[in-house]
């Protein structure tokens, strides 16, 4: 159903929020009202702890300047109460910082409390002690939770109304969601007799805090009255709210899917997300949000959902590093102010649709005042359509865009990295802080989360006349485990290992191996990646080896189970407990003859940061599983040795018809991650500590630190082809069109543009980074754009014969530019 709408206005309206002052926010049929007027909104998701706050006013900058009104994001629990009573606001989690700098930036904010918030964040938002409470159930009709939830949710909503951050305050909170994608199929209705009674008292509770804002529930058909419940998905124009009343709202539009060890990286084309929207607004939406605009990093072990890498770039507009992402981001920014042009007549009634033949249909706006818009839509996957409106034609090709494109690079920077030092991490049982237990124990139970790892420990006597060993064969380890991996030991020495993934963490390790006449010791280090996010009762769903742990026979059928027998169990590594992530004093090992290639290793260097102001990243080639830190600071879950799929990709994503995360896929074949974010202002420009715990085996000094830059940006603009998305501004809908524009602009909000590499007006060959001139050139486009662009951040120039003259008349001419920003 992919193609191209077209959009005209007659009369334009534009409205800025220059001010805030306090009053409710309202809604009706057609739209959310703020400070009582009708508002067409467009939204984007920014999760604060997925950067840092030096980065937050770039952010925020990129998405007004991308033509958003709105920031949304959601408010992580178990990130501001890791202890039952005890709260963090502080660095990243200081959310309120967040909501004022949008505030500040002249934005409206959604605040999406939940408290469960599923975001692909560990345990779905919720905090590991909640699942310990007695008599617990999440998620349903049961007290002990509710009281926990109302507990925390009244304790956000008191601290952000003593911050005046409520729009009735004259903050910038317009409106606030309880619960989350809990109607869907494989969520509520799971939970039985206790599923309504919960969601019923959810949006009770949440009005009764009186916060002068609407609230909402996303996925959730029977969101009783007040609640407006929104719709998520890839596309949601034929989303109806569940009374006439409620306004049409999109709360999550994805712009791309997350990244999962072990996949290849899910991409959604700027022309299908450009389309969606459009049509979204077409039938009826007035209030849109991206998921996510821009998506991040989940630093330290915040991602969840199992297998969930510490890339959350989520291919959004803007980028994992804080880059606009082109074509996407300069494509909806064209199509945001298409939209907006309309305002007024879109707000003020609802449109009227009507066939325009197979495939094409007009929706048009008009009010008894004169305001009017029209989308004219060719929903065809493959073929162009004219098509006659109002006694006009007007050519709607089946899909094209007209945006920047940028060609990013990431330069290996030439830092070095010195004083490498190192110290092995015990196999099994190392710490005075153990335990013992007939039976083998559920690992989130016993962990907490406190830690990724728990070592299994079983010492056993062997006589050599045991029957699994007759004959003289190896006897074969057998494990099973809830996941999500693990490595099994014997007598000190790796035996193997084995690795779930994200669609089943479950894992059987079957291994011969060696065992000595006498005590033998059976080392298992199980440990989770990321816990559950989402689906009904995810919270009790486990993991850890819970057997059966056998001996057997290579080549007969004798068993000995050990499940029950006496373990020891040690919670987390030596080196947590001792702290060495912060790269702190302890007994480092420094020497030439740096172990590499072995499992459970401690690396530790020293690296000055990179020059320049480019975003950094940390390229993990050579390294194996485990866990980086800087400065102390973790920025990930690392899992090279983890290779995607050779099938599902292609060279050309043919996007058209219904759209899914598995329909654009890149990098088959290749590791998942190797490029992962280090914020600048975690580095210092000399002296910088970096902690590697190579959990696998690896070989550290392949690693490098590479800066993220722009090599070149590109436009392509045809004279008579206008974007998918446009406008055309008259008096009355008669078709006398504005001409085609480029718009050139900057990435980043510092920079300027610095070169103009190529312009060519006529037929200009070849493609992003290798344009030259056809036989049909204006030769005045290379000035014309250097004076119209050179020294500022952003430029639009007609695309028009007016503007170059025509260096081949009868002929459709085409402007190519290829520019640099400093």
């Amino acid at each position: 159903m992919r193609g191209t709408i077209l959009l005209l206005c007659c009369v334009v309206f534009l409205s800025v929020v220059t001010t805030l002052y306090g009053s409710n926010v309202t809604y009706d049929h057609r739209a959310v009202i703020v400070d009582g007027k009708r508002r067409v909104l467009i939204s984007g998701s920014i999760h604060y702890p997925r950067s840092t706050p030096q980065m937050w006013p770039g952010l925020i900058q990129q998405a007004k300047d991308g033509g958003l009104d709105v920031i949304e994001t959601y408010v992580f629990w178990n990130l501001h109460e890791p202890v039952q009573g005890q709260y963090d606001f502080s660095g990243r989690k200081d959310i309120f910082q967040f909501l004022k700098l949008v505030g500040e930036a002249g934005m409206y904010a959604v605040l999406r409390i939940g408290p469960y918030v599923c975001a692909e964040w560990n345990y779905g938002g919720f905090p590991l002690w909640l699942h310990f409470i007695p008599g617990i159930q999440f998620r349903t009709d049961n007290q002990p939770f509710k009281t926990e939830m109302q507990r925390f949710t009244t304790k956000i909503v008191d601290m952000m109304k003593q911050e005046k951050l409520f729009r009735s305050q004259g903050g910038p909170i317009i409106l606030s969601q309880i619960e989350n994608e809990y109607g869907n199929g494989d969520v509520g209705p799971l939970y039985g007799a206790g599923a309504k009674p919960y969601v019923d008292w959810a949006a009770g509770m949440a009005t009764s805090l009186d916060i002068g804002v609407p609230w909402i529930m996303c996925q959730q058909p029977n969101a009783p009255d007040p609640l407006i419940n929104t719709c998520n998905g890839f596309y949601c124009d034929q989303f109806t709210p569940n009374s006439n009343r409620k306004p049409k709202i999109w709360t999550e539009n994805w712009t791309g899917w997350f990244l999962a060890f072990g996949g290849a990286v899910p991409t959604r084309p700027a022309e299908d997300v450009a389309f969606a929207v459009a049509r979204f607004f077409m039938l009826n939406g007035t209030f849109q949000n991206y998921y996510m605009y821009h998506g991040g990093t989940n630093f330290g072990r915040t991602s969840g959902g199992l297998f969930i890498a510490t890339s959350y770039d989520y291919d959004a507009p803007i980028d994992e590093f804080g880059v606009a992402r082109q074509p996407k981001w300069g494509h909806l920014k064209d199509l945001h102010a298409a939209i907006k042009l309309c305002e007024e007549a879109m707000v003020a009634t609802d449109p009227t649709i009507s066939s325009l033949g197979q495939n094409v249909e007009a929706s048009v706006y008009k009010t008894d005042s004169g305001q009017c818009a029209a989308f004219l839509a060719n929903s065809d996957t493959d073929s162009d359509a004219t098509v006659i409106f109002n006694g006009n034609s007007y050519n709607l090709p089946a899909w094209s865009i007209n945006a920047i494109t940028t060609l990013p690079n990431f330069t290996t920077s030439g830092v070095t990295f010195s004083n490498w030092n190192w110290i092995n991490e015990p196999v099994g049982i190392s710490s005075k802080k153990t335990f013992g237990k007939l039976g083998l124990l559920e690992q989130i139970n016993i962990t907490g989360d406190r830690s990724d790892y728990l070592w299994y420990s079983l010492s056993i006597n062997i006589q050599g006349n045991e029957p699994f060993l007759q004959n003289g064969t190896q006897a074969v380890l057998h494990v099973e485990s809830l996941g999500h991996a693990l490595h099994a030991f014997v007598n000190g020495l790796l035996q193997g290992s084995v690795k779930g993934n994200i669609g089943n963490a479950k894992v059987t390790l079957e291994i011969p191996t060696s065992l000595n006449k006498g005590k033998n010791t059976i080392d298992l280090l199980s440990f989770t990646v990321g816990l559950q996010n989402y689906g009904a009762f995810f919270d009790i769903r486990g993991a850890g080896v819970t057997g059966p742990v056998q001996l057997k026979g290579s080549i007969n059928a004798s068993i000995v189970d050990l499940s029950s027998h006496q373990w020891n169990y040690q919670i987390g590594l030596s080196g947590e407990a001792m702290g060495l992530s912060s790269g702190g004093a302890a007994h480092w090992i420094s020497e030439s003859n740096l172990p590499k290639n072995q499992p459970l290793i401690w690396y530790k260097a020293n690296f000055d940061a990179p020059g320049g102001l480019d975003p950094v990243a940390l390229n993990v080639s050579g390294l194996g599983k485990g866990e980086a830190w800087v400065n102390g600071q973790s920025i990930g879950r690392y899992w090279p040795s983890n290779i995607a799929s050779q099938n599902g990709c292609q060279d050309y994503c043919d996007y058209r018809g219904n759209f899914d995360q598995n329909r654009c896929l890149k990098d088959c074949g290749k590791p998942s991650q190797l490029l992962y974010h280090v914020p600048r202002d975690w580095l210092k420009p000399s002296g910088n500590v970096l902690v590697l715990f190579e959990e696998e085996g690896g070989d550290p000094t392949q690693i490098s630190f590479a800066t993220r830059q722009i090599d070149r940006l590109c436009s392509v603009v045809d004279e008579t082809h206008p974007p998918p998305m446009n406008t055309f501004a008259s008096n009355n809908i008669t078709g006398n069109t504005t001409v085609p524009k480029v718009n050139l602009g900057c990435p980043n909000p510092n920079g300027v543009i610095a070169e103009i590499k190529f312009a060519g007006f006529g037929n200009p060959k070849g493609s992003c980074g290798s344009f030259s001139r056809g036989d049909c050139n204006s030769n005045q486009a290379l000035s014309i754009v250097q004076k119209a662009c050179l020294g500022k951040r952003q430029c639009s120039i007609d695309v028009s014969i007016d503007t170059f003259s025509d260096p081949c008349p009868k002929k459709t001419k085409t402007l190519a530019v290829e520019f640099t920003c400093a």
